[in-house]
């Protein structure tokens, strides 16, 4: 008899990093257009001047990370004098963090957690690009987060006008956004955008073909032969499709291989597609959730309990329900639900009765928010 069965020790994984979703490819593909775009940007930094500002936009998964991984690795290879700081917005979003960020880069490790003051990092950051004449590049992935309480103008006020305390300082910065109902040079006051005037550099959602083209290769460089037919390419290229974002097609290849392996199949088969899809979809509300505060948690915790009775909720009433358990007053409740609605984990309408209403609906199913909360 054929033996079919995987031994223990046997995998289906050619090379797993391949199908991880921060995996950078040396062959990136279908957008050429951008990259060349981000590159005139940035090459004044690499003759010693202030690389010029750059807003990149496009929905979740269209290669925009990629692209300035990509190219921040090409500088990193070719000079010492342009260093160029990424910065995740999901995870580091105050302007202590990410100037935080910039002294790792620069020195080799945090500044001290306590003691130390925002204007002493930043004095010592200055110090160090006047020193030793760097420029300095500042991707800021995600600034959508950086909307709330303020921090966006922080951020880019401290960075962009530098020169004027630090005479000899150049740092530029490429501000990357997820969410296209965000527009940034409406979001950011007079005294930033004066010195910002970024150009916009737009990211299209991939086509079908395309797709089909980046899994192929992904397949090809991250399994064995014969572990992915061409008909189940085509179903997880379908699948991505309708989800819209590559990164989820990426994770469901990855978790469908896991469970053809698990199963000791030599192959994966439809089953293991359609399943690992069931997982893979809520890739956004797994992360996105991950980068909540407590605070934050607790009331979206709230809004899933509540939307199990009834599906549109009214904001206010919520409020009172869960004021006195959290010690939170309404200004700071109403700018949490303003940063959720634009994390795309809640729906906030207003509508016109006795007053303005805002109205909150999820975007995801209760018992799915419960689960990843937990």
């Amino acid at each position: 008899m054929k033996k079919n069965l995987l031994m223990w020790d046997e995998t289906l994984f050619r090379d797993p990093e391949v199908l991880e979703i921060d995996y950078v490819p040396e062959q990136f593909e279908f957008r050429d257009a951008q990259m060349r775009e981000l590159a005139f940007q940035i090459r004044p930094g690499l003759r010693g001047g202030r690389p010029l500002n750059t807003i990149c936009k496009g929905l979740p998964g269209t290669g925009k990370t990629t692209s300035i991984r990509k190219l921040f690795a090409e500088i990193e290879e070719s000079t010492k004098k342009l260093v160029p700081v990424y910065i995740n917005c999901q995870i580091d979003n105050t302007k202590f963090a990410i100037i935080s960020q910039i002294y790792r880069k620069l020195v080799g490790h945090l500044p001290p957690s306590s003691g130390t003051s925002f204007k002493q990092v930043f004095d010592a950051v200055a110090r160090i690009l006047i020193k030793d004449e760097i420029v300095l590049l500042v991707a800021l992935d995600d600034a959508n987060y950086l909307l709330y309480e303020n921090e966006i103008n922080k951020v880019l006020y401290t960075l962009l006008r530098s020169h004027e305390s630090y005479e000899g300082t150049r740092i530029g910065v490429i501000v990357i956004v997820s969410d296209l109902d965000v527009d940034l040079t409406r979001a950011i006051d007079a005294r930033v955008a004066s010195v910002f005037r970024p150009a916009e550099i737009y990211f299209p959602p991939y086509e079908n073909a395309e797709i089909h083209e980046i899994m192929k290769a992904r397949a090809m460089q991250g399994l064995f032969q014969g572990v992915l037919s061409e008909e189940m390419l085509d179903l997880v290229v379908g699948q991505t499709l309708k989800s819209g974002d590559l990164r989820v097609g990426i994770d469901l290849l990855k978790r469908a291989t896991l469970t053809a392996e698990h199963a000791a199949r030599r192959s994966i088969g439809r089953e293991d597609i359609c399943g690992a899809y069931e997982v893979s979809k809520y890739l956004h509300l797994s992360y996105t959730i991950k980068t909540l505060k407590d605070e934050e948690r607790q009331i979206l915790n709230s809004f899933a309990r509540r939307a199990a009775q009834e599906h549109e909720m009214n904001a206010g009433e919520v409020y009172k329900s869960i004021k006195e358990s959290l010690s939170i007053g309404y200004t700071r409740f109403y700018e949490i639900i303003k940063k959720m609605d634009a994390m795309r984990l809640i729906n906030l309408e207003y509508r016109e009765g006795k007053g303005r209403t805002r109205i909150i609906t999820l975007r995801y199913d209760p018992a799915k928010i419960l689960e990843y909360l937990a």
